[in-house]
């Protein structure tokens, strides 16, 4: 299974007193990675290989939960920087021998 971004709306979620047991409840499904929580939006978003049903079910204990969207964690950030990196390297390999030959 891949990495899954769940956002949720808890329309609970108003002081910092409903964002920590909303957190909490989030954190005890098995296969979440990390947990943002938005107190002025009331939104939280759920990264990690886990069932966005279970999400949904253990935060019903906090409050009402809409379910905003749900779709695969996007990883593409670290892979252009190690394309930028990989393409920086080569260039400055040589610029180090030129300067070793004078």
């Amino acid at each position: 299974m891949d990495p899954q971004k769940v956002v949720l709306k808890v329309l609970t979620m108003t002081d910092d007193k409903t964002k920590k047991k909303a957190i909490e409840a989030a954190a005890d499904i098995y296969g979440v990675d990390s947990i943002a929580a938005d107190v002025t939006e009331q939104k939280l978003t759920v990264i990690g290989e886990m069932d966005a049903v279970a999400v949904v079910k253990k935060l019903k204990k906090v409050g009402k939960v809409d379910i905003i969207s749900v779709g695969p964690a996007k990883e593409e950030k670290k892979e252009e920087k190690k394309a930028e990196k990989m393409e920086e390297k080569p260039e400055g390999k040589p610029e180090e021998k030129q300067e070793e030959k004078k």
